[in-house]
């Protein structure tokens, strides 16, 4: 016998939110409604840091997964879920499965048995790799969801989740220099919120009309309290706090020293770089033979210029870790905005560096007669 949808949604919520919940499944759609993802699964995972509900989405083309708190953060997540139009609830607990069908009128049809004696709850995290981001998210609505976009997307949050610890701080601080469009400003933020943590970001480009174009996707996006942009140049901006993370992933040439040095400055606990064009040292070193017995290394423009990125960035790398930081160059994602694909990660440690990692720094750019810009900038 049909019962009113209320009360069929109030018995969903209950078991979801229960101790004895194995695995629910959300899916199909009313009459004249659309929910925002084509299905939803819901289950109590056990990771590193205790038990969550873990929540996947699937917007038709790959699932999203994100682990919520027992309590008031899991409570929230299952009300956005029973507010979404499905057309079907099933819901398997330890005692019971449960399934919903709504009608056309918009009724509930109710059905409960006895749950089938089930194999023992696989709570592990073994899943299948998925997006970071949730497809569905409307920032890409606002920077276009095409499958590239959203791989470089997700190649940047895996680094950017590398780089964190499990647990954030809150509130945690974060600069983009140089944000361009800002893209990545606000996958960075509508991830690391999604983690709980309580984030203000300021972006900071170097033109006004990014700014006033950013600032209205912000307000789109419904974050216009938590990220802001200014313009001005990465040394000069004026940015509100001193930030805990700071991201410089459209810098180009020697504007990637100017935000690494101004992250040293700060004492910016997380650091991550995409350094574009490399023209300082290669024009260092076009200008002056190489020592022997690397004469072939750069006796050819093109190798020259490889030459240049791998240096430039080594010696980047060196540098920070001189002042405090342990680096890593990783592999990132080429685009159209970021065309090398490397990626500096760095970690403030706090501990100084010893004799050798300096003696070391020295003697390479003695051997290749080149001043790093970022070694002028930080004096």
């Amino acid at each position: 016998m049909p019962q009113p949808l209320a009360d069929a949604l109030a018995q969903v919520r209950e078991l979801l939110l229960g101790p004895g919940l194995t695995r629910a499944v959300a899916a199909g759609r009313r009459r004249g409604q659309t929910p925002s993802v084509t299905r939803a699964e819901v289950r109590p995972v056990t990771l590193r840091a205790g038990t969550k509900l873990q929540i996947v989405t699937d917007d038709g083309s790959r699932p999203f997964t994100r682990n919520v708190a027992p309590g008031d953060e899991a409570a929230a997540a299952v009300d956005d879920l029973l507010s979404e139009p499905f057309g079907n609830w099933h819901v398997e607990t330890t005692t019971a499965t449960v399934q919903v069908r709504i009608t056309k009128k918009g009724d509930a049809q109710v059905h409960r048995a006895a749950a089938v004696v089930a194999a023992p709850q696989q709570r592990d995290h073994d899943r299948a790799k998925q997006w970071l981001l949730d497809p569905g998210d409307p920032l890409f609505q606002v920077i276009g969801g095409t499958a590239a976009k959203r791989r470089q997307v997700d190649a940047f949050l895996r680094a950017l989740a590398a780089t964190l610890p499990d647990e954030l701080p809150t509130p945690l601080r974060v600069v983009d220099l140089g944000c361009g469009n800002a893209y990545l400003t606000f996958a960075a933020y509508r991830y690391l919120t999604a983690r709980g943590a309580q984030v203000r970001v300021v972006g900071v480009d170097v033109r006004e009309d990014q700014r006033v174009r950013n600032s209205a996707v912000a307000a789109d996006l419904g974050c216009g309290s938590d990220v802001s942009f200014v313009a001005g140049t990465i040394e000069e901006a004026e940015v509100p706090f001193a930030p805990d993370l700071v991201l410089a992933l459209h810098a180009c040439d020697t504007a990637t020293d100017q935000a690494l040095a101004r992250a040293v400055r700060w004492s910016a606990q997380w650091v991550l770089a995409a350094p574009c064009c490399h023209h300082d040292i290669a024009a260092q070193l076009k200008g002056r033979p190489a020592p022997e017995p690397y004469t072939e290394l750069t006796r050819h423009a093109i190798m020259r210029e490889r030459f240049a990125d791998v240096l430039t960035d080594s010696l980047r790398a060196a540098l920070l870790r001189l002042h405090g930081y342990r680096v890593e160059v990783v592999e990132f994602i080429d685009s159209a905005h970021t065309p090398r694909n490397l990626l500096l990660r760095a970690r403030r440690s706090g501990g100084s560096s010893t004799p050798a990692v300096r003696a070391e720094y020295e003697a390479l750019t003695s051997q290749w007669s080149v001043t790093p810009a970022l070694e002028k900038l930080l004096g």
